[in-house]
């Protein structure tokens, strides 16, 4: 059965299906309509459905329709009730209560509980999920003095896990079947189970997955649609023809190539948003090995730092969604005073001569071909757009004599190449740096966050013992001024080593069907559970 052939019998399921028009649609409609089935694009496919030990970015917008956190975040970034539907936290930050939901059930049909919590917590986010490992680090214990109390125990005081605890980031799972068996390697990863608005069902590899409504949801009378399906297409221009014809109704992240958006949103159907990112705060980058030459010297690295034309990278590649970055910490963080454009400047326009000299002192001088070095770059699998940067990062560093090879893998292959075996020398990247820097930067940069395996964590191995004390300091700080101050030291100090090169601060937009309502509901946009998603008719 060819991969249409499998679509159309999925959409046929039911009497609730999905009927494809290429008329514009009449949304005139203000209360919510039940049924149908929304059709989602995601790229490129996950490599998995554990969200508690990968935090790679598809992962999550079909894992958050299953799985549910304590808390959502509303778009002023104030944590509000999910499974928790209330919290206090003691004086002194060291204790937090957490009041559970009553009645909720996991997709099988058994009771959530506290258990379930400090399993979650304590035996698999603090052990295997790549940013939990940094984010409940103070967790000491969770006590469950009865099964809708759960309180947690700190060492010290940790105000920045209280963003760290939605579906997206830290999904709650059930004990009594990922208590058994090796979590790293669980039978059941990719087949979840969580109290999420929908239920996992299938997924057919390389075509799509479907995720149908869950019944028993504790919410009366949602979710609204009978069921999402998410669907893969390795073209980009495809992807942007199955939201023009209204084959799919939505996709977001690296879906659908910039150089589409704006046609698309010509379209009386679509419409473009960016909000539903505002957790987000993505960032541009290349990441080198800094163990193994040549990257393992400063100078080189600043050399490809220096060599890059930010400006033409955002416009030509990106078409113009995104700034230049400066440092490890977006500019978003602005509003907070933890960002500092006081840091070394790569971005100028002598930077292909400043880059030559670099490497004249480093000890690489051009061969009689004017090749100083050859190098592999591995491109990130997340699209066109990756490899054009790629074919830019070619004929850019031939510039000043770097010749660079490129690979291209699938997901997996690419994810355990950098963050398992280390068997690369610089690789391109996107990377959240969330809502808070120890949530998102400090898995990047500290030596604690070196760990084989994990993804989305210090890949370059690059670290020192000022810029660790900098962030450890920088989590504990109550004092707003003195915690600024740490970060900003500490964005000098990780820029002038350059283990990464910033190349620019990402816009990321949705495009969707004027059909689907009630989207975005939260600054976790397409992370969220789509439990108030509807269709028009």
């Amino acid at each position: 059965m060819t991969p249409w052939n499998i679509f159309t019998r999925l959409l046929n399921i039911g009497t609730c299906a999905l009927v494809f028009s290429l008329a514009s649609p009449t949304i005139a409609q203000t209360t919510p309509q039940k049924g149908g089935t929304l059709v989602v694009l995601v790229q490129p496919e996950p490599p998995t459905l554990a969200a508690y030990q990968s935090t790679a970015g598809p992962i999550g917008q079909v894992s958050t329709k299953v799985y549910e956190g304590l808390l959502e975040y509303s778009f002023e970034l104030k944590p509000i009730p999910s499974l928790a539907k209330s919290w206090t936290i003691s004086p002194d930050g060291k204790t937090l209560v957490f009041k559970l939901q009553e009645g909720v059930k996991f997709h099988d049909g058994k009771a959530f509980t506290s258990a379930d919590v400090q399993f979650t917590v304590m035996d698999v986010l603090k052990k295997v999920h790549p940013r939990g490992i940094s984010t409940f680090r103070a967790v000491t214990g969770i006590d469950t003095p009865d099964p809708l109390t759960a309180v947690f125990h700190l060492s010290e005081p940790a105000p920045y896990m209280m963003m760290a605890l939605s579906s997206y980031e830290s999904p709650m799972l059930p004990k009594h079947i990922y208590g058994e068996g090796d979590i790293a390697r669980h039978p059941k990863a990719d087949t979840p189970i969580g109290t999420g608005p929908f239920k996992f069902v299938e997924w057919q590899k390389g075509q799509f997955m479907r995720f149908d409504r869950n019944a028993d949801y504790r919410k009366p009378g949602l979710p609204y649609v009978d069921r999402i399906v998410a669907r893969f297409i390795a073209d980009g221009g495809t992807r942007s023809a199955t939201l023009e014809t209204q084959e799919v109704h939505m996709g977001g992240f690296a879906a659908i190539p910039p150089v589409d958006v704006k046609r698309l949103q010509s379209l009386a159907h679509i419409a473009v948003t960016a909000k539903g990112y505002e957790m987000q705060s993505p960032i541009v980058q290349l990441d080198f090995n800094t163990t193994k030459a040549p990257f393992d010297n400063v100078k080189v690295r600043q050399a490809v730092a220096f060599a890059i034309d930010r400006k033409f990278v955002i416009d030509n590649v990106w078409f113009g969604f995104g700034r230049p970055a400066t440092g490890p910490i977006h500019s978003n963080f602005k509003a907070n005073g933890l960002f500092t454009p006081e840091v070394k400047n790569y971005n100028v326009s002598n930077g292909v001569e400043l880059a030559n000299k670099l490497l004249d002192e480093a000890g690489k001088p051009r061969g009689a071909d004017g090749v100083r070095f050859e190098i592999i770059h591995d491109i990130t699998p997340y699209g066109e757009e990756w490899r054009r940067f790629g074919e830019y990062m070619q004929q850019q560093m031939l510039k000043v004599g770097i010749k660079v090879t490129l690979r291209y893998e699938d997901v997996p292959s690419w994810l355990r190449r950098v963050y398992t075996n280390y068997d690369y020398q610089i690789t391109s990247n996107w990377i959240q740096t969330l809502a808070d820097p120890v949530i998102g930067v400090h898995r990047l940069y500290h030596s604690n966050a070196i760990k084989p395996g994990t993804v989305f964590v210090n890949d370059s191995r690059w670290s020192t013992r000022e810029t660790d004390d900098l962030m450890s300091g920088a989590a504990l700080e109550t004092d707003a001024k003195k915690r600024a101050n740490a970060y900003h030291d500490f964005q000098k100090r990780v820029v002038e080593a350059s283990p990464l090169v910033f190349v620019h601060e990402l816009d990321f937009v949705t495009v969707y069907n004027k059909k689907v309502n009630n989207f975005p509901l939260s600054p976790l946009g397409l992370y969220s559970s789509f439990d108030q998603v509807w269709l028009a008719k």
